[in-house]
């Protein structure tokens, strides 16, 4: 048995005597935890943190879901990676295309690499929209392998998923996208596999419907965290190594009057230099457009003629509640993203505000309670705690969610 396992240039241990768990509570800034332990609503956390490690991590930039939990299964950020959106957009042809085939990875997975060493890797997350992505370089003839979305729990069989009848096996409908009941279906199937299945690896992504809905200390909001302590009771029952953290954090932006704080910059600039100059893009962007109405705190901006870069820029910098407007080479230095599935332009908001393209484009009837949201740098510290004293941190060295 392999001692270590080189992945992406990094070296993890051999395959573990006992289950390691990564746990992506989507959307949970540390606020939400201490807020509910306010309320002593989390015995069993509050247990593991004052026995084991309680860290605060920074999340990849963008701070969106997709490029970090693929940037916690690959240990690295999305420059290495790849997928830096929820999707991006080719100038050549005009397509915007929607980045969770596994077609647009470009590491394989820390769970790719530990099943060929002869590992079980047990993936559950709560949206399908990750699940190709998760399971990549699997293979589930030899049934070593399980992975699954809660939303479409209903729809799997052994060739493709590792398992069948999920709703049978768990007891559980599917549940309502959104909805708690999305992320307590993950927690649930999380404490089952452990028990049945008995993988070395185990990675369980909930979604962030509560906290795009709800602020820390908001009674439904601590009764999901409230859930989730009984399920971490649970896990932590059995002898296992478990890390939890979270994909990005979660902030107010709306004004008020309860409505989205937003910059549409895609009309500020077609009224400055006119139709078709430039192409506001936005990573967040999905098909749940319940949680955000498509408006975060990150965009990149595509300009048809390059010599006009610079003046784009100085007109966004112009713009109050933009913080950060770098162009494509600056902004992909520093916060390791890809080149050539980013902009001319990179521009972040500031912690209340999101940016939006055109105000028509975006779909905002779902938005029923005050606008909350992410991507830029105000939603980049996440937790980071672990069942066990560490004692290999580096303090000298910034921690990222992807070093779990």
């Amino acid at each position: 048995m392999q001692k270590t396992i080189n992945i992406n240039d990094r070296n993890y241990p051999g395959i573990p005597s006992s289950p390691a768990i990564v746990i992506c509570l989507d959307g949970s800034q540390k606020e939400y935890l201490e807020e509910a332990s306010r309320f002593n609503l989390t015995p069993h956390l509050d247990k593991i943190i004052s026995e084991g490690s309680n860290l605060t991590a920074h999340s990849a930039i963008p701070s969106f879901t997709n490029p970090n939990n693929i940037s916690i299964v690959t240990g690295q950020p999305s420059s290495i990676h790849g997928i830096c959106g929820n999707f991006f957009y080719t100038p050549s042809t005009g397509k915007e295309t929607m980045m969770n085939d596994p077609q647009y990875l470009r590491a394989p997975t820390i769970f790719e690499k530990y099943y060929e060493a002869g590992a079980r890797i047990a993936l559950v997350t709560a949206k399908d929209k990750l699940r190709k992505l998760l399971g990549n370089g699997l293979s589930y003839n030899d049934k070593r392998a399980i992975c699954f979305s809660a939303e479409k729990s209903d729809d799997t069989n052994l060739l493709e998923h590792g398992i069948e009848n999920v709703n049978a096996w768990i007891g559980k409908p599917v549940p309502n996208v959104y909805s708690q009941d999305l992320s307590e279906f993950v927690m649930a199937c999380g404490i089952k596999l452990l028990k049945e299945f008995k993988p070395h690896l185990m990675y369980l992504s909930t979604t962030d419907y509560i906290q795009h809905k709800y602020p820390p200390g908001h009674e439904i909001a601590n009764n999901f965290y409230k859930m989730f302590d009984n399920y971490i009771g649970e896990l932590n029952k059995i002898d296992s190594t478990i890390i939890i953290t979270a994909d990005h954090g979660m902030k107010p932006k709306s004004k008020g009057d309860g409505t989205p704080n937003a910059i549409f910059l895609q009309d500020h600039l077609d009224q400055v230099f006119g139709t078709d100059i430039t192409k506001v893009i936005l990573p967040i962007t999905d098909p749940y457009v319940v949680h955000h109405g498509a408006l975060g705190s990150f965009a990149t901006i595509y300009i048809k003629d390059k010599e006009k870069t610079n003046l784009v820029i100085d007109e966004i910098k112009k713009i109050k509640d933009i913080e950060v407007v770098l162009n494509n080479k600056e902004a992909c230095s520093i916060y390791d993203l890809p080149p050539d599935r980013m902009g001319d332009i990179i521009c972040m908001s500031s912690e209340f505000t999101t940016i939006g393209s055109s105000k028509a484009k975006h779909d905002l009837k779902g938005l029923n309670e005050p606008l909350r949201s992410h991507g830029g740098l105000h939603e980049r510290e996440v937790p980071f705690i672990i069942n066990k004293k560490i004692n290999e941190i580096d303090n000298n060295k910034q921690l990222y969610n992807y070093d779990a």
